[in-house]
C-alpha cells in the first residue's frame, strides 16, 4: 500500500510520441519523457486494471484468513493470486516500459524495442520444432533411468552412494 502511494507520486516515464506498433523496430525513434504520476496513467486509461492491486491485497488477507482456518490448499491459491497481482500489478504501470532507465527516460526499454523481428520469430520456431522433441526425449530417457525409490539399503550397495 505505501509503496503504491509513493509510485503514484513519484515521476514515471511516457511515451511523447506514439509509436508505430506494427512497423520496424527503431529504439531511436521514441521521445520518452518523466513526468509526476506518469506510472498511473494506464489505470486511468484501463479503469478494469484497479482490479489487479486489489486482487493482489486481497489474496494476501485471504491467505492469512484461510491459514489461520487451517485451510492450506486455500491459503495457498490465495496467495498465488495475490503474487500475480502484484506481479501484473507493476507491468500494467510500466507499460510499455520493460527496462525503465533510472537516468534518462529516452533509454528505456520498452516493449517494441525489445521484439523480434518476423525472420528471427521464423527461425526460432524451426530450432524449436528440431531441438524440442530431442530435449523431450532425453528428458524422457533421464526420468527411465533415474525411476524407483532411494532407500538406505540401495545407498549401502552403492559403493559411489558416499
Amino acid at each position: 500500500m505505501i509503496g503504491g502511494i509513493w509510485v503514484a507520486r513519484s515521476d514515471g516515464y511516457a511515451l511523447q510520441v506514439a509509436m508505430d506498433t506494427a512497423g520496424p523496430s527503431n529504439p531511436l525513434a521514441k521521445i520518452a519523457v518523466a513526468k509526476p504520476g506518469a506510472w498511473m496513467d494506464n489505470y486511468a486509461r484501463w479503469p478494469v486494471t484497479w482490479l489487479l492491486p486489489a486482487i493482489g491485497v486481497a489474496g494476501a488477507l485471504l491467505s492469512a484468513v484461510l491459514l489461520r482456518a487451517g485451510r492450506a490448499g486455500l491459503a495457498f491459491l490465495a496467495s498465488s493470486a495475490s503474487i500475480i497481482g502484484i506481479i501484473l500489478t507493476e507491468g500494467v504501470a510500466t507499460f510499455p516500459f520493460l527496462l525503465p532507465s533510472s537516468t534518462q527516460a529516452g533509454s528505456s526499454l520498452t516493449l517494441w524495442d525489445a521484439s523480434s523481428s518476423h525472420m528471427t520469430l521464423f527461425i526460432m520456431l524451426l530450432a524449436t520444432a528440431f531441438f524440442l522433441p530431442i530435449v523431450l526425449l532425453y528428458t524422457a530417457w533421464v526420468f527411465r533411468v533415474l525411476r524407483g525409490k532411494v532407500d538406505g539399503d540401495g545407498m549401502g550397495r552403492n559403493p559411489n552412494a558416499y
